[in-house]
Formats: C-alpha cells, structure tokens, sequence
C-alpha cells in the first residue's frame, strides 16, 4: 500500500512538471535579454537616438518593449514562461489606490522649471480628461512614483504595486516637444504607471496588425510578444492604431522597412505621440471604474 502511494506520487509529480520546450540557449538568449533591460547606459540611448532619429524615444530606451520597466522576481517568472513556450508576460497592471497616484521628483534639482511644467502639463491633462488624481508624495507614503531625469531614455513601472514601494519613471532631459519630453511620450509613461501594457500587445492584435518578423532586429522579437486576454482586458473598446500607446510601424526595424502593417483602413499615423486619442482616455476611465465610462 505505502509502495504503491509512492508510486502513485511520483506518476504525479512527473504528469505535474512542466515540460520545458525551449533549448538551453533560447532560454539564456532571453535571460540575456531581459538581464540588458537593467542597464542604465545613457550613451546607448544617446546612440540609437542618433541612429534612427525619427523613432520614439520610448521604443530605443532599452527596456522591455523599450520602455517597460522589470522587477526581478518578474523577469524569473518570465523566463520560466518562456521555457514552457508561452509568450513572456509581466504582472497585470494594478490600479492606483483610490485612483491616486502618488510621485515626487527623486531630488530637487532633478528638472528645470520649464521641464517640470512639461509634466505638470501631462499631469493635468489626465487629470482633466479622467477621474486619475495625482497626489505630491508625503513622508508616510510607502509606495509612489520617483520622477528621475536620467540621461538614458523614457520608460516606466506598469501599475501599482504595494511591495514595490519606489516605482520608476525616467524622462530624459530634451527640449519641451522632443524625444522623451513630447507631451504624448509623457503621457505614454504615466499611462504605463497607471496600468497600461503597449496597444498592439493586446491579444487580439493578429486580426489588426501583421508583425513583419523579418525586418525586426535579431534578438528584439521578444518586444512583439503577444498578452493573453486573461492579464490585458480591451475593455470593449476597439483596437486603437494611433493610440499614444501603440508602437510606431517601424519599431525595432533592422532595415529601416515597416515591422508593423495595418490590416484594416484608419486615419491619423500609426505611433503618433502629437495627441491624446479619446479611446485612450476611454479605456482609463474604464479601467478605473470612472464615473459615466460605461454609459
């Protein structure tokens, strides 16, 4: 009877293992990957500025998906994803309590005057558009955004998260209405602290978008990575091609061609950061249960 539970057990165990269907050398090109996205290398982003000078500052920062910001424990749980051969992901993007959100400038000296009203701007502008608050840090506060300058891109933390604490967002010192300080891009990394993941990263983009694989760098396809509807929820608003949240159509291009074509007719530029769509304002009303948002 006891030989047979152990028997029994260890059919279990194995049944209950997970398969790994990804080569050794696929999962540490990964590791790999993801480990890069922790470098804080201004030259880097200073150089694919120079490089490719129409792109988003966002999409050459250097983090996931260009600008998505890891914590460890996050980037373990998408390595073991992606040994099983399931697409990556990161933890869904939790609200802000009582739709605050809670930031400081890292230091006082950390933006200028004129810089510091580009992001009051931003601030404002989701403010006016939503019900999102934001709220200047007090010594209490445990968990809040910390606003740095840092020279080496434009990204951000997606959503809140309590054990976090310090939550990052990085706008890169440029003129007002350029790279990381166009007001769209501004509001492209607020929307990420809010709890946004990237617009053609939803599940259903395949009946949208077709992702020209061959134009893409070596290596970056990991970006193009599709969320299940489980950890991204439309919301019922329909997909959205000049989002401030979608990528550009020549993201992560090796050859200056299109990694993005649209599959269906629509107005306005594909990666646009110029306005605010209303369905991006739409989708954080829903997302925050914002009053008349499902009227």
């Amino acid at each position: 009877m006891f030989r047979g539970l152990i028997a029994l057990c260890f059919v279990g165990a194995v049944i209950a293992t997970p398969v790994v269907k990804r080569t050794k050398e696929e999962i540490q090109a990964f590791r790999s990957f993801l480990e890069s996205t922790k470098t804080n290398d201004g030259s880097q982003f200073i150089l694919r500025s120079l490089n490719t000078p129409t792109a988003n500052a966002e999409e050459i920062s250097g983090k996931y998906q260009g600008d998505i910001v890891l914590d460890d424990e996050t980037i373990e749980d998408m390595i073991r994803e992606y040994a099983m051969g399931r697409n990556a992901y990161t933890y869904p993007g939790t609200k802000w309590p009582e739709a605050t959100v809670i930031w400081e400038y890292a230091s006082d000296d950390e933006f200028d005057d004129i810089h510091k009203e580009a992001i009051m701007e931003g601030i404002r502008h989701i403010e006016n558009s939503t019900c999102v608050r934001f709220r200047y840090r007090e010594p209490e506060d445990k968990a809040y955004v910390s606003l740095t300058g840092l020279p080496n891109g434009c990204y951000a933390h997606v959503g809140y998260s309590e054990e976090r604490g310090r939550h990052t967002m990085n706008l890169a010192l440029n003129t007002p209405g350029v790279g990381c300080f166009r007001h769209g891009t501004i509001v492209h990394e607020f929307m990420h602290i809010i709890g946004f993941f990237h617009m053609q990263s939803t599940h259903d983009r395949d009946d949208y978008v077709r992702i020209v694989e061959e134009n893409i760098i070596p290596g970056m396809e990991h970006n193009f990575f599709i969320y299940s509807s489980d950890l991204v929820d439309n919301l019922e608003i329909e997909y959205d091609y000049v989002s401030c949240l979608h990528y550009s159509s020549k993201a992560f291009s090796v050859n200056g061609e299109d990694t993005i074509v649209a599959l269906k007719e629509h107005e306005g530029v594909m990666g646009q950061r110029v306005f605010i769509t209303d369905k991006d304002w739409l989708r954080i009303n829903r997302h925050y249960q914002c009053e008349g948002a499902w009227d």
